[in-house]
């Protein structure tokens, strides 16, 4: 399967509908199931000395959990649910793209501005029903000079409705940007070892190896980046500060 390219498992092959199951889909399904195994699976038994699979979700869990408290107060933690699926169905994606000939469905726009939407509309909504009409208040600095509020509102509403647009972009760019250059690296040793200049592969093979290494890292750093601005853009719905 082509990592940049999104397409339908079935039928011709080309034809994309609202219920067309694709290797997206198909990505961010085994993604759902394997947290479903670490998280449900890996853990029925509560062990008071945890397996393995245990401690890897209570770690998973324990981080997410001081981020939310941290980040956004308690008073967020009935909100902790929706930032931890968050966290780790981002992760997933991001890791089980690392497979060869798998898909990372957080590569692309389409699926990142999905998350950062259903984030701004569910924090927004949120601040409304906490605050209501005083949320406006938000957008509207108190402490300015009255000659600069308009303009700092005006600042205010455009920088808060780009929240999603950065949101989005800066996962689904990480994202794209680190498995091009992989796939360019490894072109680039497939042509050497091609061109009988087996030798001077290991430079090439050299870089593809440290990139999957940093890959691996920033799939974590990009999850852990979303989950955090979500936490970030929840405590100003809360507190409005």
């Amino acid at each position: 399967m082509d990592q940049f390219v999104i397409k339908p498992l079935f039928g011709d092959g080309e034809s994309i509908s609202f219920i067309t199951v694709t290797n997206s889909t198909l990505w961010m399904f085994i993604a759902v199931a394997a947290i479903a195994a670490l998280t449900i699976l890996g853990t029925r038994g509560r062990s008071l000395v945890p397996s393995r699979t245990q401690s890897i979700a209570e770690l998973l869990y324990g981080f997410v959990r001081n981020m939310v408290e941290d980040v956004a107060g308690k008073g967020a933690m009935k909100y902790f649910p929706y930032i931890f699926t968050l966290f780790v169905f981002i992760l997933f994606c991001n890791v089980l793209g690392m497979i060869p000939l798998a898909f990372t469905p957080t590569s692309h726009i389409a699926v990142t501005v999905t998350l950062a939407l259903a984030v701004f509309i569910s924090v927004t909504v949120i601040g409304f029903v906490k605050h209501g009409a005083a949320f406006l208040g938000f957008f509207w600095p108190k402490e300015a000079p009255g000659w600069l509020r308009p303009i700092l509102c005006v600042i205010e509403l455009i920088s808060y409705f780009v929240r999603p647009v950065s949101h989005s972009v800066r996962l689904g760019a990480n994202m794209m940007a680190g498995h091009a250059v992989m796939k360019v690296f490894a072109g680039l040793t497939a042509m050497v070892i091609a061109g009988g200049l087996g030798p001077v592969a290991i430079l090439p093979l050299g870089a593809m190896v440290g990139m999957t290494a940093i890959e691996f890292l920033v799939a974590f750093i990009q999850a852990y980046v979303f989950a955090i601005l979500t936490c970030v853009y929840l405590h100003d719905a809360l507190h409005m500060h």
